[in-house]
């Protein structure tokens, strides 16, 4: 049963919210208090991995992460235990995406950490991530079939390596605010990660270039802006929940872009079930490949940089790029 925590806090939430006080006033009395800011790395907690991976790379050995998303877990159904609530209260920075996970949303609104930003209100990510919104919200109105599919409200903007790059320099300031000391750091580490996601975003688009297929058809509607960037039509067997069940009548629908498209294989997901999809790639004749839309890390080996070329390989494979 998922766990929602409510706009009234839960006596499980006070409880955890009252022992982070507790604990701060102890704290405050201790020998230690008073030492100098960045003395110590600065607590920073994250809710999603491409937020992870900003905060590790901006941070830089001044900060020290955590994510509320364990490795492996499907980070649309995430739950929180009123630990977790602790921990973010007592966070020295809490980087968040506001309208993709409503225990967070609710969370950060009950708790006080020291620093909180909502990435979806920077200006690099706000305006997309409205576009995407009144794209969706247009496309379910008028019924266009199979066209750019970015739901009610994709979250995932972090697959467009632009939009990541603009998050550092947001991250960057919010950091210094929280550690003046060290501001110099977090800028020049958010202005060379901005440079290595540009590159990326370079890599991508000369790869995908010239393909036989621009038609990407994928388990879960995750790519939209992927495809918005890349110049990819994205078709969803699933929509933006991850775990909802394409009807009949949407799998034949699907069917028929395929053949008429000339698609040659279906993207699935580690993380969401490929039973559907690998069905229906039976069904039809075509192959099976993976997509990883980086909103949990699974392969703890490997950073956003690694896992996105590794989705280059499969879309290069499976759209049939030059």
């Amino acid at each position: 049963m998922r766990i929602v925590l409510m706009k009234t806090p839960t006596p499980a939430v006070v409880a955890a919210v009252a022992a982070v006080a507790a604990g701060g006033i102890l704290a405050a009395c201790s020998p230690g208090a008073g030492a100098q800011p960045g003395a110590a790395p600065l607590d920073v907690l994250t809710t999603v991995y491409p937020l992870q991976y900003v905060a590790e790379r901006v941070g830089g050995p001044d900060v020290s992460t955590t994510s509320l998303t364990p490795p492996g877990v499907d980070a649309h159904a995430l739950e929180l235990a009123p630990h977790d609530v602790a921990q973010l209260d007592a966070a020295g920075l809490v980087l968040y995406l506001s309208g993709f996970q409503a225990a967070v949303d609710d969370a950060v609104e009950q708790t006080t950490p020291d620093h909180v930003l909502d990435v979806a209100t920077l200006p690099g990510v706000a305006a997309h991530l409205q576009g995407a919104a009144d794209a969706g919200h247009a496309e379910q109105a008028h019924d266009h079939g199979h066209g750019h599919d970015h739901g009610g409200a994709d979250p995932h903007f972090w697959l467009d390596p632009t939009l990541l790059a603009s998050v550092a320099d947001g991250v960057a300031a919010e950091l210094a605010a929280a550690d003046p000391a060290h501001a110099a750091d977090y800028r020049t580490r958010a202005e060379n990660l901005a440079v290595e996601l540009t590159a990326l975003d370079e890599e991508f688009s000369a790869a995908l270039e010239v393909c036989e297929s621009r038609t990407l058809v994928v388990a879960h509607a995750a790519y939209g802006f992927l495809g918005e960037r890349y110049d990819l039509t994205q078709v969803g067997v699933s929509g933006l929940d991850p775990e909802s069940e394409p009807s009949p009548a949407r799998l034949a629908e699907i069917a028929d872009v395929v053949r008429q498209e000339g698609v040659t294989t279906i993207f699935a997901e580690r993380l969401v079930n490929p039973a559907v999809a690998e069905t229906l790639a039976g069904e039809v004749g075509v192959e099976v490949a993976v997509l990883d839309p980086l909103d949990g890390r699974l392969d703890q080996t490997k950073d956003y940089q690694e896992i996105m070329r590794d989705n280059l390989q499969a879309l290069r494979e499976g759209l049939r790029c030059a």
